[in-house]
């Protein structure tokens, strides 16, 4: 039987919400243990009006730290396939993405990444929208393994392969203004 690259259903999730400022202190530390330290990134949001808020406000904090955005790539809860989206999330070839979106179209989108581009979610943080352990068996068990992220009060979070791996204390957090 031939695999599909779209979700196996579309898993629960509200809508976004505003990407809080101990949530987003998170996502730059994440970012800044990476190894190879990242310098670039690009930000990929859902096409509703608070995950592009938020990915406006995440690349403001990233580039006044002097990191390096190609830009946001927004995608729709649902599409026929997302390979248009998920080539201009790659095609720049960052070295770090951040996503802000909600699990109904990250499942479609994080399957489509892993199918067809070179996307790496051990590169991937991600707001908290995302902490959601149905995507894992939405797009199966290894699209989004390694994939982390920050909740709401700081606290970080990972997929590891079929778990959600939730922080028992924030990271050293990092404001926009700080190394």
């Amino acid at each position: 039987m031939k695999r599909s690259p779209l979700p196996r259903f579309r898993p629960p999730g509200g809508a976004a919400t505003p990407v809080t400022a101990a949530e987003l202190g998170t996502l730059l530390a994440l970012l800044r243990a990476m190894r190879p330290r990242p310098v670039s990134v690009v930000i990929g949001a859902a096409a509703d009006e608070v995950s592009r808020a938020n990915a406006a406000r995440i690349e403001r904090a990233w580039t006044e730290r002097g990191g390096l955005s190609f830009g946001i790539v927004a995608w729709p809860e649902e599409a026929a396939s997302w390979l248009r989206p998920a080539r201009r999330f790659t095609a720049p070839a960052p070295d770090a993405w951040i996503v802000t979106a909600t699990p109904p179209g990250w499942a479609g989108m994080g399957r489509r990444l892993a199918f067809s581009t070179g996307w790496s979610p051990r590169r991937t943080v991600a707001t908290a929208a995302l902490a959601e352990p149905a995507l894992i068996a939405s797009a199966g068990v290894d699209t989004f393994d390694g994939l982390r992220g920050a909740h709401p009060d700081g606290r970080w979070w990972e997929f590891s392969r079929t778990v959600l791996v939730d922080g028992a204390a924030p990271l050293r957090t990092l404001s926009p203004t700080s190394e």
